[in-house]
Parts: C-alpha cells; sequence; structure tokens
C-alpha cells in the first residue's frame, strides 16, 4: 500500500484489487483532529439546539403515539434516501406482524430508530451497533455472513466496482480500529457542542461506512440516538431524514467536505438541517393535535368510557390495526376490539384497507385512519 497525506483529515490508500488499482480513503481518528467553526457557524448550532429543545418543550410527556409518529416520519424519510419505498399501510401492517419482504425490511429501520432512541442513556458499542445491523438487514437478502458484522471485504459507494465508484471507503482491515475511536468519540458528551457532535458522529460513520449494507440508515439512526443522548429529546425525536431527503445534494457535498478536511461547512449544513427539522416537527405535532380534535368531534354520543373512545390516542402512532392490535392496545378482548374498530369506521375515522403481509400466516381484517396516514412531509 501506498499512503498519501491529505490535509490531516485522512489519507489516500493505494492497492490492488484484481488486478486493478483502486484508491480508497483512509480518514484520520476523530482524537486526531480538530473542527474549527466561524462565528456564523457557531451560532447556526447554538439556534438548531435553542429550536430543538423548545419543540420537546411542547410534547406531553409520556406521549409514545405521537413520538411513534415522529419515528415513522424519520424512518421512512431515511429508507426513501436509500431508494426503499412501499406503501405505508402495508409498512404499518408489517411493523405490526413481523412480516418479511421490502415492508418489512423498512418496518425494521423503523425498529432500529426505536432502539437507538430507548439505548441513548447507554454508552454506544460495538455490540450495540451489530445488534442493530442485524435487525435492519435481517429482510435484506444478503449473505448471513455479512450481517451483523463490520464489512470484511473492500465496499464502495456508486459505480460498479471500487474502480470506478464515486467513493471508496477504508479496507475491512482498518475498521475496528476506526470504530472504536468513534464509539470512544460518542461516548464522550463533553467534547463538543451537541448539534457539532452529532454531526461529525454521523459523518465519521459515513466515510468508515463499517457495513456491507445499511450505513446510510444506520448512520442517520445515530443523529436521533446522539441529539436524545445529548437530552436535546427527551420526549420527542426529530426527523432530520425529512430535511436530508429534501436536499440530497448538500448532504452528499457535506459529507464530502468534511472528508477532505472542512468540517464547518459540514457542520453549519448540519445544523441548518437540525433548525429545519424542528420545524417540521413542529408541524407534525400542530397537525396531529387538529386530527385528534376532529376525531374527538366525530364521536359524539359516544360513552366516555368506550373502548371506541379509548382506541383514539393510540392511532396517531398506530394508524394501521387490527382487531388483535387494538385488544392488546387496550387490554380488551378481540370481541370488544373488533367492535371498536366497527364503530370508529362507521364515523368514518377508520376504513377496511388491503396490507400485503407475506409468511405471516392467516390473514387479518386491517383498518387504517387515513387522516393519520395523511400526515405526511414530502
Amino acid at each position: 500500500m501506498s499512503l498519501a497525506e491529505d490535509g490531516g483529515a485522512g489519507t489516500v490508500v493505494a492497492f490492488e484489487w484484481r488486478g486493478r488499482l483502486v484508491r480508497a480513503w483512509l480518514p484520520a481518528k476523530l482524537s486526531d483532529r480538530t473542527f474549527d467553526l466561524s462565528e456564523s457557524q457557531v451560532r447556526a448550532t447554538e439556534r438548531a439546539a435553542v429550536a430543538v429543545r423548545a419543540i420537546d418543550r411542547i410534547v406531553p410527556s409520556a406521549s409514545e403515539p405521537l413520538l411513534r409518529l415522529l419515528v415513522r416520519h424519520e424512518g421512512l424519510a431515511s429508507s426513501e434516501i436509500e431508494g426503499l419505498r412501499e406503501p405505508l399501510v402495508s409498512v404499518l401492517a408489517a411493523e405490526r406482524t413481523d412480516a418479511g419482504g421490502a415492508a418489512g425490511w423498512i418496518a425494521d429501520n423503523l425498529a432500529v430508530i426505536d432502539a437507538a432512541l430507548e439505548s441513548a442513556h447507554l454508552p454506544l458499542s460495538v455490540e450495540m451497533m451489530h445488534d442493530w445491523h442485524r435487525r435492519l438487514m435481517r429482510h435484506s437478502g444478503m449473505d448471513s455472513d455479512l450481517i451483523g458484522v463490520w464489512r470484511p471485504r473492500v465496499g464502495w459507494v456508486g459505480g460498479t466496482s471500487p474502480v470506478d465508484a464515486a467513493y471508496v471507503p477504508p479496507p475491512p482491515d482498518e475498521i475496528p480500529e476506526l470504530m472504536d475511536d468513534l464509539i470512544r468519540f460518542a461516548n464522550d458528551n463533553g467534547v463538543m457542542d451537541p448539534i457539532s457532535h452529532t454531526a461529525v458522529i454521523h459523518a465519521q460513520f459515513e466515510a468508515i461506512h463499517p457495513f456491507a449494507d445499511g450505513n446510510g440508515r444506520l448512520g442517520r439512526a445515530l443523529i436521533s440516538r446522539q441529539l436524545r443522548r445529548a437530552d436535546l429529546t427527551c420526549r420527542s425525536t426529530v426527523p432530520v431524514s425529512v430535511v436530508i431527503r429534501r436536499d440530497i445534494g448538500g448532504y452528499l457535498v457535506g459529507l464530502h467536505n468534511f472528508q477532505r478536511g472542512d468540517s464547518g461547512d459540514w457542520i453549519g449544513w448540519f445544523a441548518e438541517t437540525v433548525l429545519n427539522s424542528a420545524a417540521v416537527t413542529g408541524h407534525l405535532i400542530e397537525t396531529a393535535h387538529h386530527v385528534t380534535e376532529a376525531w374527538a368531534e366525530r364521536l359524539s354520543g359516544l360513552r366516555a368510557d368506550s373502548a371506541a373512545r379509548a382506541l383514539l390516542p393510540p392511532l396517531i402512532g398506530y394508524p394501521v390495526l387490527s382487531a388483535v392490535d387494538a385488544a392488546e392496545l387496550l387490554d380488551i378482548s378481540t370481541v370488544a376490539a373488533r367492535s371498536a374498530l366497527r364503530s370508529l369506521a362507521d364515523r368514518g375515522i377508520l376504513r377496511p384497507v388491503e396490507a400485503r403481509t407475506p409468511g405471516v400466516g392467516r390473514s387479518r381484517d386491517w383498518y387504517a385512519a387515513t387522516d393519520a396516514l395523511s400526515i405526511r412531509m414530502h
């Protein structure tokens, strides 16, 4: 191998691949880098942190359905960035049934974001990230020896091989040391302000590209986790991927600039993205409130203690469900749950839908809260 220094941000590693010369990027360890920001970039990180904290404070405590709404938008947008799209009804049905197929693959992305948020109070670890990868990729069709481990072979982004790729990440034997360095950096909350810290962690993860596939989705799950770990999102999460999806070009340019040493440009772009994500979150919360108010008006005449009324709050988080799901959510019999679903359908809150759930045995009768499904950011 031959090495060429490149401004302290990393080195170019030249090696032979199937008789052809390949150049890969070997990022410098985060412990060896310094991150200088301009005054305007510092102000951008401060505005983003203030905005995220302000949005988090308006979320009611223990509002699990609302958190599910936000996680859903993050997971769907993150999957779409990778070209994964399935009907929302099928994805949410797969989430309830553990079904496979493409819908199940996207549903697993939502589960990984959940796991990342739930573990935010714990130190990040290799085992944790391997567990997330196993969950994310179990419906991917990838070879089993590539799942839940750092990639054991050369990787690339774009192109048909590392010879013509847009980006070649570091060789596999460099990954363990680089990831150990990243994990130590991620677990040190005092090293930088929380927005810059999160931006650097995500960019370095994408530069390392430690897995054979799924790096984009796992790297964006790390964003949600780090914002929670920094206590910016104690009750909520901001769907950063919704805003990234709107400016893929800016996202890719920012990551490239970080890899080549311009961390300030990347951190400034990331801060503005988080700021805009806070605005998206506020819109989603406000829209969800209007939807639930409109639902409540349609239930006039029903007893206050009816199962149908009790099912309204969870519907924002679980807008596609069957009698089995409703019974589980309310801890009632499936007979009572089926009656509640029919009552909500009679009032136009739910409607029967078809959902593809391959490999789950007997089909369920599914209902969807169409107003909740329409709460989407494009």
